[in-house]
């Protein structure tokens, strides 16, 4: 009789070349170690003070950030547990356009303490109750934290209040500036009711050179490039949009025209002149006096455009066009020809200004609300402009979230302490084991003050200890608490102070300014907590074997050479 000889487990059931991990492998600890290590990477970008990121893509483009979303989104993850950690952070830009970091930070926290749990013998299924009993907790407590709300969206100077923080994050010194600006472009541009303002209605237009605080606010469309004819300003004007190229029609199919003398040479062209003089004319006809063309302009077209005085701008991008359709009011015509009525736009000014050497054109409505406003900035080096550009983007979806929920809550660590607190007070009265979940969510937490404070070259624990301090007197019966301090600060709203102004590390969030917006951190808690529940709940992975094709390039040995 043979003996069988045992084969791979799962031998015969999948074809070859499957790769398979499981829980004996340890398959929950590996995944959390590669979500841990994606943590680590944009941890050190949180805040003010936060390190950039010098990430160099597949196309050898260099990007320069601490804004983890694009981070993440240049390092093309394969990990599939990791993979789920940016998905969260990216629907939280889809969602907020801000807090990306928070929500990668604060899920790495909470699978290092799902960790911890585990290897005290805790099950997953366990650790995950918890977890989804304390976030109702932390959002609960959360809620009870609100120490300002935007009450007027109209006002300039409380709009750029509540900004402040947000742009402090990316761009620590420019905050007062950049809060000024976004905020009157975004007034520029607010409907009646606040609630459908949209975000695509501040554009941004960056000219290299000067400082950041030659950067201005047009009320209007800015286009980095000057008129193609010789006519360069027009006021009250009628405006065409074409997106069909502006030339002479070419034949699908080739012809062969045969000429017998000079004479026969000259009729050709000249009904060709004709036949294009008589389509600008009808344009000029039409009333229209600026031209907006989404393709080439032939060069004979050109020279009839200039003659009936009509100014010509190319806009190659389908995106602005179709931006720019919105500013004018017309519709963009795939025919060369004359408008309707109803197909033309209007616009007050057409001019070209001429910013730090750069000529650019302003397409601006007259009137007090315009359709959109642009940001010009200025700075000395690309990658600080595109840094910047992040920093509006940031301000201009705070905007957005404010008209949604106007309330907000200590920042610089402060709200992330009193959660801690509640959570764990909370816990203390929970049975069973999911206690220990409960405390370990908790202490996630911490993490938040604790990277502001080591960002900022300050001694963590030393800060932390006051903050822990600061905000257990806090949750004393106001009788008890108006005995024991002296002092008249609100120890509830405690934060880091990354200046070290007074040499404690600490300040008072609100009396500072230092507000981050609550809607922004409670979907920020909630992605965070459904992704650590998501990856805790796997416990298999089966990875099939690639398809064939060739070998993807491997990386240039030689990158950092010139």
């Amino acid at each position: 009789m043979s003996l069988s000889v045992p084969g791979a487990p799962n031998a015969g059931l999948f074809k070859p070349g499957y790769q398979n991990h499981d829980a004996e492998d340890g398959a929950v600890l590996r995944n959390i170690d590669a979500c841990r290590t994606i943590a680590q990477t944009v941890q050190t970008s949180l805040g003010p003070y936060g390190r950039n990121k010098i990430v160099i893509n597949h196309l050898q483009k260099m990007i320069l950030t601490n804004d983890a979303a694009t981070i993440l989104r240049e390092l093309e993850v394969v990990h599939p547990a990791a993979k789920l950690l940016v998905m969260a952070s990216q629907q939280q830009e889809a969602e907020m356009g801000d807090a990306t970091n928070l929500v990668i930070v604060l899920a790495g926290e909470l699978l290092k303490k799902a960790e911890d749990l585990l290897r005290m013998g805790l099950k997953t299924s366990e650790i995950a109750k918890g977890y989804e009993r304390a976030q109702g907790f932390a959002l609960k407590a959360l809620e009870e934290l609100e120490v300002e709300r935007v009450e007027d969206m109209r006002d300039q100077a409380e709009l750029a209040k509540a900004l402040r923080t947000v742009i402090a994050a990316k761009q620590s010194g420019n905050e007062e500036f950049l809060a000024d600006c976004v905020a009157e472009a975004v007034l520029a541009v607010m409907p009646k009711n606040p609630y459908n303002f949209n975000v695509d209605n501040v554009r941004v237009v960056k000219i290299m050179g000067g400082g950041l605080e030659q950067s201005r606010v047009v009320k209007g469309m800015v286009f980095g490039r000057e008129p193609d004819g010789s006519i360069k300003k027009a006021t009250k004007a009628k405006v065409g949009v074409f997106s069909c190229p502006i030339d002479i029609s070419q034949t699908e199919t080739k012809g062969t025209v045969l000429l017998k003398n000079s004479k026969e040479l000259l009729d050709f062209s000249k009904g060709e002149e004709a036949q294009m003089e008589a389509a600008i004319k009808e344009l000029h006809d039409s009333g229209i006096r600026v031209v907006v063309a989404g393709a080439t302009v032939g060069e004979l077209a050109m020279h009839y455009l200039n003659r009936f005085g009509i100014m010509v701008i190319k806009i190659l991008s389908k995106f602005e066009l179709r931006r720019l359709c919105n500013v004018v009011g017309a519709t963009p015509l795939a025919r060369l020809g004359a408008p309707m009525p109803d197909e033309m736009g209007d616009i007050d000014v057409v001019e070209t200004l001429e910013i730090g050497g750069d000529r650019v054109t302003v397409f601006r409505q007259e009137n007090d609300s315009t359709r959109t406003a642009t940001i010009v900035l200025r700075g000395a080096t690309q990658n600080h402009l595109d840094d910047v550009e992040r920093a509006v983007d940031d301000g201009v979806n705070a905007i957005k979230a404010i008209t949604r929920d106007p309330r907000m809550v200590p920042g610089a660590g402060a709200a992330e302490m009193q959660i801690i607190d509640k959570v764990n007070s909370v816990a203390e009265k929970t049975p069973g084991l999911s206690q220990y979940a409960i405390k370990k969510y908790a202490e996630a937490f911490e993490v938040i003050p604790r990277t502001l404070a080591e960002s900022a070259g300050l001694d963590a624990t030393e800060v932390l200890a006051r903050l822990y301090t600061a905000h257990n007197s806090s949750q004393q019966p106001a009788k008890k608490q108006a005995e024991s301090s002296s002092e008249d600060e609100a120890p509830a709203t405690m934060g880091v102070d990354i200046e070290n102004g007074d040499g404690t590390g600490t300040l008072d969030a609100e009396d500072e300014g230092i507000l981050d917006l609550m809607v922004s951190k409670s979907w920020a808690i909630k992605l965070a907590t459904e992704s650590v529940r998501t990856i805790l709940s796997v416990d298999q992975i089966i990875v099939a074997r690639q398809a064939g094709g060739p070998k993807p390039p491997g990386p240039n040995p030689n990158w950092d050479e010139d």
